[in-house]
C-alpha cells in the first residue's frame, strides 16, 4: 500500500534509496543540505523538494534519514527546523545513518515524547547495494514500530532483520564494521606478501579463494586490490568514522577492540596519504607502495 514518506539525505546512498521506495508507489518528498541535489532528485522521480527538513516531515507517515554522523542527525531531527517538529503523531522515523547506539536511545525518547515511532536502522551494502536494492538493514526498536516499517524498507533492503530495542541496529553495525576491518587488513598482508613473493596476485585471489580463507571481501576486492584500484565503495574517512564510534562503544561494555584499534590507525594513515575517499580496500597500499 503507498505511503507518504519523506526522505533526509540524498548521498551516495540515499539517493538511490529514495529512488527505491518512490519506484515502489509511495509519494515522496525530500531534503537535502545541498538544495539543488533534491531538485534534481525531484525532478528525475516525481518527488517534492522541500526547503527544510521539518516541511519534508510534514504529513509523512514514515520519515527516513541517511545523513553522516551523529551531530549531521541532531541537526536534521532536532530542533524548530527538525523532523520531529513537522512529523505527525502516530508516525514512524527511521534513521539509517551509521551512529552511536547513545544517539539511537536518545533520539527514542524524543520520538516518544512527540506519540512518533523510531528505528534505529543501519545498513551495510555500500553504494551498491543502495542501487541494487539489496541492503542489509540492521533494527534497533519497538517491535510493533518494526512491524509497520518493515514493508516500506524492503523497497532498497534485502534482508531487513529487528535486532533488540533501540541502539541495537547500531550496535550490530558496529560489530559489522570490526569485522570488516579485520578481514581487508588479513587481505591486504595476504596479497603484499603474495607479490612480494614473486606470487601472480590474481592467480593467488583466485586459488585461496575457493578455500576456507574465502571472504566477500576477497571475491568482491580482492583483483582490484592488485590492480590499485580504489574507486568501488564505502571510503575510508567513512570508516575511520565508524570505527571510531565502535571503539567509543567497546570502552563501555568491556569488548577488546585491539585489532580493530590498529587497523583505524592504519586507515588514518590511508587518508594522511591523499587517501580518504578511496575505498576501504585500500589498506593494501600503505604495504606496496613501500615495495
Amino acid at each position: 500500500m503507498p505511503n507518504s514518506v519523506a526522505f533526509i539525505g540524498l548521498g551516495v546512498m540515499g539517493y538511490p534509496m529514495a529512488r527505491h521506495l518512490a519506484k515502489a508507489g509511495h509519494q515522496v518528498a525530500v531534503y537535502n543540505r545541498t538544495g539543488a541535489k533534491a531538485e534534481k532528485w525531484a525532478s528525475e522521480h516525481g518527488g517534492m523538494a522541500r526547503k527544510t527538513p521539518k516541511a519534508a516531515a510534514e504529513g509523512a507517515d514514515f520519515v527516513f534519514v541517511c545523513v553522516g554522523n551523529d551531530d549531521d542527525v541532531r541537526s536534521v531531527v532536532l530542533g524548530d527546523r527538525g523532523a520531529l517538529a513537522g512529523i505527525k503523531k502516530g508516525a514512524v522515523l527511521v534513521d539509517h545513518t551509521t551512529a552511536s547506539a547513545t544517539l539511537a536511545r536518545e533520539l527514542e525518547a524524543a520520538a516518544i515524547a512527540k506519540g512518533i515511532g523510531f528505528l534505529d536502522a543501519p545498513v551495510s551494502g555500500g553504494q551498491a547495494g543502495a542501487e541494487n536494492a539489496a541492503l542489509t538493514v540492521m533494527v534497533g526498536g519497538d517491535t510493533a514500530v518494526f512491524a509497520k516499517a518493515e514493508p516500506i524498507m524492503k523497497a532498497y533492503g534485502r534482508a531487513v532483520t529487528l535486532m533488540g530495542p533501540a541502539g541495537a541496529g547500531q550496535l550490530t553495525k558496529m560489530a559489522n564494521q570490526i569485522c570488516i576491518a579485520g578481514t581487508v587488513q588479513g587481505l591486504a598482508e595476504g596479497l603484499n606478501f603474495a607479490m612480494r613473493a614473486g606470487l601472480d596476485g590474481k592467480r593467488v585471489v583466485e586459488v585461496i579463494s575457493k578455500g576456507a580463507a574465502g571472504s566477500w571481501q576477497m571475491e568482491n576486492r580482492g583483483n582490484t586490490m592488485v590492480d590499485d584500484k580504489f574507486d568501488f565503495g564505502f571510503a575510508v574517512d567513512w570508516m575511520c568514522k565508524d570505527l571510531d564510534i565502535a571503539l567509543a562503544e567497546g570502552l563501555k561494555n568491556g569488548g577488546q577492540l585491539s585489532l580493530t584499534a590498529l587497523v583505524n590507525q592504519f586507515y588514518r594513515e590511508v587518508s594522511a596519504m591523499g587517501g580518504g575517499r578511496w575505498d576501504t580496500s585500500s589498506l593494501i597500499r600503505r604495504l606496496t607502495r613501500k615495495r
